[in-house]
């Protein structure tokens, strides 16, 4: 269940109501560590004079990683030593959010400036070749190069400068890749075309125009150099904003954290000085600061940006509570067991920064290609260069010279080497801009191949979030008063189902009063009285042992249950009054969701743990004709094994915990958000 678990931690932002102090002045006893007061004073324990804490954590070697190539890890900022790239910390975490993209600045800079040299140069070569007429009168052929070798000239050894930096790394290093032929190209051209402007003469006389003027390609070397800037631009622009996206993962996680102390005094103090066996104080509404067991009190826990269930979990002694998970009503003490990198949030978030550098295995394949095509290239050149030189016709140094330097032009840039991570980089920007994480560069790959896919029920089709849908009456009794006497009862509750008869009645405008004897019954329901009136609220089965019929309600339940509904059954002073149908109502997306996906020729499958009833109307409203109910999660996954079996390229979509067998198991997962409100939308993941 961790890939789950690790997936759906990224669904969801919760913001935390409760009032936490921050930046509160810490005090210490040197002798008793335990002992921690917020005013200096004495230690009750030896009297010693309390010490100030400093505020700062042991600060954890930050390592730097190749976008390219993660197998480079260094232990500080600097170049990568095979394709020249700059390195990032290894860790989200290890950059402050403010801090600045220096790269993506440079390269922006480098880009803008080298776009407004490019685009004369190449208006006035296209307008020589095109009209040769424009450059006779006082703009003379040789007027025009040396005004193309002015503006070309800073593009290449300024705006190309990073690119011959990762070039003569290549070399040096022994790891051809696109950017040797990059340098190699937009070099020579420059070189040959700063020639051919200063030092016609040398060329052959078949090469020179009436002028004596020999063709350069400076318009070639600075639009070859600008669009490969356009390039890492794009790169570097998608790999921040997706950077970007992830960090927000840090805001989750609480920033301060309240220590119970041995005497019971109870001091804020910053989540860094949190260590294991620490016990900690977890107010109502608060965020769990750091993973570890409930050892007093009981609550409810909001999970869902762990688990996507919308439900709270109910927490007693010795219940495992993790990190930047929400705490309901109730004050819980908590015995802190994983901290700083070891928590369950720390732990997802360098397993996406480490995610958002995996490469594609296209991009493998543009490696391996490029390792082979660079040395072609050159060798194609150089052999060129030999068989001119030695019978091509006199000058033959001269031709030998030009046509090796058209070859080395004319193969720059790589197209595959360049296009492949471009595309998987934008690709995954773009998708971190609409809310969509895509775990692993794979998944662009796999997805496009899936013919199949596996949907969840509960939370994936449907709301995931109970809400009233039916309400009748018998007996005489009126449908609002019903309501009204169901809702005030179900306040008391903190039953899911009751929070929807709630939500129900104050949609219509109800007044709720006030319920006094209000009584649990597990598994049956809940009895009170309201307006002194006695309310019972619940199944058939508490109907029954409270002597009353409910033959009227028999029918309106077996049909409301065909429709998916949960029955509830209430009754006024011993006499059925009727009945509260409660449902997941399905999204208003899903319809023109599975429409879209049909329409792609993919064929959908839903897997459910609910009844078959339940299960065989909402696959008959969706239009979803294989069905599989009542499965345990471990049939699932069984399910999702036998469709691969068949040959199939199977995605999973889901949002529970239950499903996380089958996400495991699909060559895609899925897992879909639950708030409305989070940034996260969806996230593929390879698995």
């Amino acid at each position: 269940m961790s890939g789950k678990i690790k997936s759906n931690i990224m669904t969801q932002t919760h913001e935390n109501s409760s009032s936490i102090t921050h930046d509160k002045e810490i005090y210490t006893c040197p002798m008793h560590p335990e002992v921690r007061r917020e005013q200096p004073g004495s230690c009750p324990k030896c009297g010693m004079a309390l010490e100030k804490v400093v505020a700062t954590a042991a600060k954890i070697r930050t390592e730097y990683v190749c976008p390219m190539h993660p197998e480079i890890i260094r232990n500080e900022p600097g170049s990568c030593p095979k394709c020249g790239m700059a390195l990032e910390p290894r860790d989200v975490g290890d950059v402050s959010e403010e801090e600045e993209n220096h790269e993506l600045i440079d390269m922006s800079r480098r880009f803008w400036v080298s776009t407004a040299l490019s685009i004369p140069v190449f208006v006035m070569a296209m307008a020589h070749d095109l009209k040769p007429e424009l450059t006779s009168g006082f703009l003379t052929i040789h007027r025009l190069q040396w005004l193309e070798f002015a503006l070309a000239t800073p593009v290449v050894i300024w705006g190309g400068w990073p690119f011959f930096q990762r070039g003569w790394a290549s070399v040096i290093n022994r790891s051809l890749n696109m950017f040797t032929l990059i340098t190699l190209g937009i070099g020579v051209a420059w070189i040959y075309s700063v020639l051919a402007t200063f030092q016609p003469r040398i060329f052959p006389l078949l090469m020179r125009d009436e002028n004596g003027a020999v063709a350069v390609y400076f318009e070639a070397a600075a639009v070859i150099t600008t669009l490969v800037l356009l390039g890492q631009v794009l790169e570097l622009r998608a790999r921040s904003r997706t950077g970007e996206a992830i960090k927000s993962l840090l805001g989750l996680a609480p920033k301060t954290a309240r220590l119970h102390n041995a005497n019971g005094s109870e001091t804020d103090i910053p989540l860094e000085q949190v260590n294991p066996g620490d016990i900690l104080r977890v107010r109502p509404g608060e965020k769990i600061p750091v993973d570890g067991v409930v050892i007093e009190g009981s609550s409810s826990v909001d999970e869902s940006m762990v688990t996507g269930e919308p439900i709270p979990v109910e927490k007693f002694v010795d219940a495992p509570l993790i990190g930047a998970t929400i705490n309901g009503t109730g004050s819980l003490l908590m015995r802190a067991e994983r901290v700083g990198s070891d928590t369950l949030l720390s732990q997802i978030i360098r397993m996406v920064s480490e995610a958002q550098r995996s490469r594609a295995p296209i991009q493998k394949l543009a490696d391996v290609v490029a390792g082979y095509f660079v040395p072609a290239v050159v060798l194609t050149a150089i052999i060129t260069f030999s068989v001119w030189w030695l019978w091509g016709p006199e000058p033959g140094l001269a031709h030998a010279v030009v046509n090796a330097v058209a070859v080395l032009i004319i193969a720059c840039p790589c197209a595959l080497g360049l296009a492949t991570p471009i595309s998987i980089m934008v690709g995954s920007g773009r998708g971190a801009a609409a809310g969509i994480l895509i775990k692993n560069a794979e998944a662009l790959e796999v997805m496009e191949k899936v013919d199949t896919l596996v949907l969840d029920k509960t939370g994936t089709l449907t709301e995931g979030k109970p809400k009233l849908i039916t309400v009748e009456t018998v007996n005489g009794f009126d449908k609002e008063d019903i309501l009204c006497f169901a809702a005030s009862l179900e306040r008391a509750s903190e039953h899911p189902l009751a929070a929807a008869i709630v939500k129900g009645a104050e949609e219509q405008g109800l007044t709720l009063m006030p319920a006094i004897n209000f009584q649990s019954l597990t598994g049956q329901g809940v009895t009170g009285k309201v307006n002194n009136q006695n309310i019972a609220l619940g199944n058939a089965k508490l109907m029954a042992e409270s002597g009353m019929a409910t033959d009227l309600l028999t029918d309106s339940m077996e049909t409301l249950r065909k429709q998916g509904q949960t029955v509830m059954l209430i009754a006024i002073d011993g006499k059925a009054a009727g009945l509260l149908g409660v449902a997941d109502p399905i999204k208003k997306t899903t319809l023109k969701a599975l429409a879209e996906l049909h329409k792609e020729g993919i064929k959908v499958v839903m897997l459910t743990g609910d009844n078959h009833t339940t299960a065989e109307f909402v696959a008959k409203s969706l239009g979803i004709e294989q069905v599989y109910a009542e499965v345990l999660p471990e049939q699932k996954s069984d399910i999702v094994k036998k469709l691969q079996a068949e040959g199939r390229i199977v995605a999973m979509a889901g949002d529970g915990i239950n499903d996380a067998p089958a996400l495991a198991a699909a060559h895609i997962g899925i897992a879909w958000a639950q708030a409305p409100m989070s940034p996260w939308k969806a996230q593929a993941l390879p698995w």
